[in-house]
């Protein structure tokens, strides 16, 4: 029995990579983003989905919203477990900014370690990830199932199934509208794709 997940890292809002957004406010798709999960959706439409779950963030939302419109899916399920880093104090701030703190510099380079002032570990993080998964393994059993969410929450779930440690994050790319696929079962699970853009 293999169930099947299809993690997607949410469309584009309109300053990726100038500050981190993180759970400031509500964030929502730019127009470009908005584009790009039409793509998502199209490329996605027809793959016997049989359930979409989704962080609570609006960017992840209106995504995963594109992609039930395609598909037999008549609701999505958000779940926290899906949400993304908790950042705490840095949530919002420029990466120019970000980039003068020490803190952040070292939070970068042992990842698996430092906590985010007021926020998470990556481990953290990874354990709520990948507990979900294992939970909706049992649930979902042979069925194909969407994940939505963020690219630093799809990649501890990468690093967890490849063996990794959660400081390997900056060794590949998880790009927004990408979906990186992973097959779980009895026996394991593994890499099928990785951020596969659209």
């Amino acid at each position: 029995m293999t169930t099947t997940f299809l993690l997607v890292r949410h469309a584009a809002h309109d300053n990726v990579g100038c500050y981190l957004a993180g759970r400031t406010g509500d964030v929502p798709l730019g127009a470009a983003g908005r584009e790009q999960a039409q793509r998502l959706s199209a490329r996605l439409s027809g793959q016997g989905i049989r359930a979409i779950y989704a962080s609570p963030r609006k960017r992840t939302q209106q995504t995963a919203e594109a992609i039930a419109a395609v598909s037999d899916v008549s609701e999505v399920l958000t779940t926290e477990a899906l949400d993304e880093v908790d950042f705490g104090e840095w949530s919002g701030k420029t990466f120019d900014v970000l980039d003068e703190d020490p803190h952040w510099r070292r939070w970068n380079a042992v990842r698996s370690l430092v906590r985010a002032p007021g926020g998470e570990t990556m481990l953290d993080v990874q354990s709520r990830a990948v507990g979900l998964v294992a939970a909706l393994a049992q649930r979902h059993g042979q069925e194909k199932i969407v994940l939505v969410s963020h690219a630093d929450v799809i990649k501890t779930v990468v690093c967890h199934v490849l063996g990794l440690s959660a400081d390997a994050w900056p060794r590949f790319d998880i790009a927004p509208a990408s979906i990186s696929v992973v097959a779980m079962g009895d026996w394991g699970a593994k890499i099928l794709t990785l951020n596969e853009y659209v």
